[in-house]
């Protein structure tokens, strides 16, 4: 088993931590957002879970936004364009399904 106290776990900001990634299967990604920064828009090749560790996040997508706390769960479709925007210092946890995904350059032999 491998685990992490995603609380307090040592993430830079604008370093995002991969803790686990598997071929075929996932990849974990801790990020430290600071307030005022973003993930700006953006979609990756994967279905990409997004849970709120700690602190506030604006999450925008083509229908608007929504804003979260502690707790705050999203998922997005492959493809799907999203912004995710700090409202306060927050630690997120990305988790990228299958990995890599179709179309992804990793993806490649």
């Amino acid at each position: 088993m491998e685990h992490w106290d995603l609380r307090t776990l040592d993430v830079v900001p604008h370093q995002p931590r991969i803790l686990h990634s598997a071929r075929g299967e996932a990849r974990s990604i801790a990020i430290n957002l600071p307030a005022g920064e973003a993930l700006q828009e953006h979609e990756v090749h994967e279905r990409a879970y997004l849970v709120v560790v700690d602190g506030d996040v604006e999450v925008r997508d083509a229908r608007g936004a929504v804003n979260g706390g502690a707790g705050f769960a999203a998922v997005f479709a492959p493809h799907e364009r999203h912004e995710v925007r700090a409202t306060s210092d927050a630690r997120l946890l990305l988790v990228l399904a299958p990995w890599p995904g179709d179309g992804h350059p990793g993806a490649r032999d």
